[in-house]
């Protein structure tokens, strides 16, 4: 397959990203973009790439779930002990992306990842349906298993085992927050004049905006 052939325009759903036009807050204008991602019934608007690198900098890359935002970050929940957990335990520096493809918009953020509190982490799993709650007493994120029966035997073991009773949250399992230092706004434009808005956190706590060439 040439991939070259899937090129196509992009055209500019709601005018041009303007700065007159936008908050000069990037949490407001997120906010923005990710409502008008949602009215637009968009499946999994809140889908989000989750980048991590190991110390010495070799990343990895994954799609992982926004579970919550506002002015502190942006948190999604995990495995302590997966790959990216094990990563961001020794270098907290991360990456997300969002791409709303219909809407030709994208959003990236950088920053710092902490760990949420265990009441925070104990009230969304609390939240969750029971067959996830069930799910995440079932596996350890990213070791290795010798087969589906593995887990399929293992949901029906812990099945049986909470069957009457409140699913405690596992101590391996739990919430993060991206804690932001930069923002990009990226709206896809015609001939590929993309507009470009990056916000970019300052010593005293104020965003600095400035316009990136496509």
């Amino acid at each position: 397959m040439n991939a070259d052939k899937l090129r196509r325009e992009y055209s500019v759903h709601d005018g041009h990203l303007l700065e007159q036009n936008v908050s000069p807050n990037p949490f407001e204008q997120f906010e923005k973009w990710f409502a008008d991602a949602v009215d637009a019934k968009l499946d999994l608007p809140d889908a989000m790439t989750l980048a991590t690198a190991t110390p010495d900098g070799i990343p990895s890359a994954r799609m992982v779930v926004l579970r919550g935002f506002d002015a502190k970050g942006f948190c999604f929940y995990t495995d302590y002990e997966s790959q990216k957990g094990r990563e961001l335990a020794e270098n907290p520096n991360a990456a997300l992306v969002f791409y709303w493809r219909e809407l030709d918009r994208q959003v990236r953020s950088t920053g710092i990842v902490k760990k949420m509190s265990a009441a925070a982490s104990d009230a969304y799993f609390a939240s969750r349906p029971v067959s996830s709650q069930l799910a995440v007493q079932t596996e350890r994120q990213s070791v290795v298993i010798n087969g589906r029966e593995h887990l399929t035997e293992g949901y029906q073991s812990v099945e049986e085992m909470y069957a009457s009773d409140a699913i405690p949250r596992p101590p391996h399992w739990g919430g993060y927050r991206l804690v932001p230092n930069l923002f990009e706004f990226w709206q896809g434009c015609p001939s590929r004049l993309h507009d470009r808005l990056c916000y970019t956190l300052q010593p005293d706590g104020t965003w600095e905006m400035t316009r990136l060439s496509p």
